[in-house]
């Protein structure tokens, strides 16, 4: 999405504020390099929501993959080019 992102991630050995601030701060860092600029590209705020069980897991993996459809960007999730294979469903 080009102004948000979405992940599921089971943090094993680090807190989920740890593993959100290693994400932001490395992919800022080559999006900056990249880009030629400076300055932050992530707000400083996230949500976060705790899945418990396996059927909550897949409808919000759908929910994710389906999310450049809804807003226009495809006509389907495996043509959005972001989006992880593991979303095949």
């Amino acid at each position: 999405m080009p102004d948000h992102g979405h992940i599921i991630v089971r943090p094993l050995k680090i807190t989920l504020s740890d593993l959100m601030q290693r994400l932001k701060g490395s992919s800022s860092y080559k999006a900056n390099i990249s880009m030629k600029r400076r300055g932050p590209l992530w707000q400083h705020e996230s949500f976060d929501h705790i899945l418990r069980t396996d059927e909550n897991l897949r409808s919000n993996m759908e929910y994710i993959c389906n999310n450049p459809v809804r807003a226009g960007l495809v006509d389907h999730w495996q043509k959005y080019p972001w989006t992880w294979r593991a979303c095949d469903h």
